[in-house]
């Protein structure tokens, strides 16, 4: 007779045999149950409309997925079928997952643009301006491409002025993302001890797979949070990738991307004429001016000068003194007039003529009042120069 099993070997055994039949399954289904683990694993279910299987992703796997899972989307796992021994459940094993229907990279295209533009990292209000004449242009790309010498060309050629500061860089495979967020903080503190300095972040071009490190969350992070202004040059005008709508500037090309940064020499030689022709304009016409302001301000310091001032005060002073003379002699004219005119008064009224012509002056207690107020019995005085008569009223009649 048999001896029974223990439940464990009943499900190891079961286990071995599902490992061993479906080493390697390929299906499709679409995900529920989704769990992102802490510890990096996925935990999640796929289903159709009748059936369901348990999945699981570990971490070691997980960290090359390139786009997130999300719940009811349709997915195409590799893997192999396992029992997790102590349940008795079996569940897939997944080492790849691809999305139903679209690439994976075009998956996680999408799911990082949109995660981003959420967040705000392509704000126009927060992209920052390049300096109008940079002094240092520092790039980060690989110093083996093309690329490189194309900018370096250009630049000599176009603003010979700037200086080129390569940060050599991987741009494609593994250790790549990495690379590129340490150049562009890097270069940032770099640039942060000189005014006037950009950073161009790029490559040449190349397939999706070539140009992925640029489409990296980490990437996107690093140029979004420097402090320095940041030009996305990857691959051809037909090539977006994330770091485009991070950036500051987008260019089409490398090349592009030292045409954006920087002025054309040529240019600023036509403005520099054009500047000194309007400055020699504008002189000419200041100088103008001046010499008529200048000549105005001679004739009036001649108008006011002091032998102007002194003449004019001369001519004052000789005008007043003129006007005081003719008043003073205008003043002692009148006066003398008023002075004849009492003398001639004071001799027409002399007390000899009165005393020929019958003239008195009457007097009451020495005081001279007016004749017609004495009354009758008043003591009078009657004066000449040679006699004084007292006398007393003893009468007083009116004269009709």
């Amino acid at each position: 007779m048999y001896s029974p099993l223990s439940v464990n070997e009943l499900n190891n055994q079961i286990n071995g045999i599902l490992e061993t039949t479906f080493a390697s399954v390929y299906v499709e289904g679409e995900i529920s149950n989704l769990t992102y683990h802490s510890s990096g694993h996925i935990y999640f279910s796929i289903k159709d409309d009748k059936s369901t299987l348990s999945c699981v992703m570990f971490k070691g796997n997980a960290q090359h997925l390139k786009f997130r899972l999300v719940a009811g989307s349709k997915i195409i796992i590799r893997g192999s079928v396992t029992v997790y021994v102590p349940r008795g459940t079996y569940q897939i094993l997944c080492t790849k997952i691809e999305p139903s229907g679209i690439g994976e990279l075009a998956l996680a295209y999408e799911q990082l643009k949109t995660k981003l533009q959420i967040k705000g990292y392509f704000d126009i209000a927060k992209k920052k301006k390049l300096p109008n004449y940079p002094k240092n242009i520092y790039v980060v790309t690989s110093n083996t491409g093309a690329a490189i010498e194309d900018m370096k060309k250009i630049l000599t050629n176009r603003y010979p002025l700037a200086k080129m500061i390569l940060i050599p860089t991987l741009v494609q495979g593994n250790g790549a993302k990495e690379d590129i967020v340490r150049g562009i903080k890097l270069a940032d503190n770099l640039a942060e001890k000189v005014d006037s300095s950009l950073i161009i972040v790029g490559r040449g071009g190349g397939s999706i797979e070539d140009l992925w490190a640029f489409n990296e969350e980490m990437v996107a992070v690093a140029i979004f949070e420097a402090t320095t202004p940041i030009i996305s040059a990857v691959g051809h005008e037909n090539d977006f990738v994330i770091s485009d709508f991070v950036a500051d500037v987008r260019a089409s090309t490398p090349s592009n991307a030292i045409e954006l940064a920087t002025p054309n020499k040529n240019d600023l030689v036509m403005l520099t004429d054009s500047i000194n022709d309007e400055f020699t304009h504008k002189m000419k016409i200041i100088l103008k001016n001046k010499t008529i302001e200048l000549e105005n301000m001679k004739l009036l310091f001649s108008q006011h000068s002091f032998s102007k001032r002194f003449n004019f005060a001369n001519q004052t002073i000789t005008s007043i003194k003129s006007n005081l003379n003719n008043k003073l002699k205008q003043y002692l004219q009148e006066e003398q007039k008023r002075i004849d005119f009492f003398k001639q008064s004071f001799l027409n009224n002399h007390p000899d003529k009165k005393i020929k012509i019958g003239f008195v002056q009457v007097t009451k207690d020495e005081k001279i009042i007016n004749i017609n107020d004495y009354q009758i019995d008043d003591n009078i005085t009657l004066e000449t120069t040679k006699y004084k008569f007292e006398c007393r009223i003893v009468e007083k009649n009116r004269i009709n």
